[in-house]
């Protein structure tokens, strides 16, 4: 299948302001690409990309004073094929993670293990560990949170998803990463497009999203605490140990978002 994905982002600086972006698909996508994958500013600015520590693709610039207008729109072959289920992939034992692993169980801004360790072991202490595990946390965390746009907040952490019970798809992520965290599974916080694909459509504008991957039997695998159902064509942008290392851009000054939509619908024909 073919999907057309891209966005518009407008911001208004007072003065000139440093951001980094990361508005980049993963680099394992390229292949996958069916037209040039290039992000457009308006003005025409200069930028620089480099890699981060996880394999993400950053961008950075300097966003003029007055309005600036950041663009994509390209197209993506997808398998059509849902997210992988493996009932039986194995929790590794924590001295048998590979190196590389090994930060993914630690707690980070978002994801207080610290916080939830003692309440994540009284309710999952008892489950079989490795999918079933994983799978009891989805589910838990799925029917823990109520969705909404309105209960956005960029300091809520899983913690206070937890006791809030309320969120968006990014607050469903870190509490599911949290507790997994907690039970000794590695988990990584991931964030891309993930259109209404082979679902009923939502009556919402599109957005990017967010979900996690946990690492069980010797690979990463993907689960989605928000919806809790094996999905179709994501196209990942970034990974990293919470939203602070894949924050869609961060921005050093004063600026005002204006304008912000998200395009990613499949190619009919």
């Amino acid at each position: 299948m073919q999907v057309r994905a891209g966005y518009e982002i407008t911001y208004d600086c007072p003065q000139p302001t440093p951001m980094l972006l990361m508005l980049s698909i993963l680099p394992e996508r390229f292949p996958d690409l069916q037209s040039p994958h290039q992000i457009i500013f308006d003005p025409p600015i200069p930028s620089h990309n480099y890699e981060d520590g996880f394999g993400n693709i950053c961008t950075r610039i300097v966003a003029p004073q007055g309005t600036l207008r950041i663009s994509a729109d390209f197209l993506v072959g997808d398998t059509g094929e849902p997210d992988i289920v493996v009932p039986d992939a194995e929790q590794h034992p924590v001295e048998d993670l590979p190196d590389d692993v090994l930060v993914f169980l630690l707690g980070s801004r978002y994801c207080e293990t610290d916080r939830l360790s003692d309440t994540a072991w009284s309710l999952f202490g008892d489950t079989p560990k490795g999918w079933a595990r994983v799978q009891a946390i989805v589910e838990f965390v799925h029917e823990r949170i109520t969705f909404g746009y309105e209960h956005a907040r960029s300091t809520k952490t899983g913690f206070d998803a937890f006791h809030e019970q309320l969120g968006v798809c990014r607050d469903f992520a870190h509490l599911a990463v949290t507790l997994c965290r907690c039970m000794n599974i590695p988990a990584r916080y991931c964030t891309g497009y993930l259109g209404d694909i082979s679902v009923p459509p939502v009556d919402a504008p599109m957005d990017f999203s967010a979900w996690f991957e946990v690492y069980l039997g010797h690979r990463w695998y993907t689960f989605d605490a928000r919806h809790n159902t094996p999905r179709v064509a994501r196209i990942l942008m970034a990974r990293g140990r919470d939203a602070t290392d894949v924050a869609i851009t961060t921005t050093f000054g004063p600026c005002s978002l204006t304008g912000f939509k998200v395009v990613t619908d499949e190619v009919k024909g």
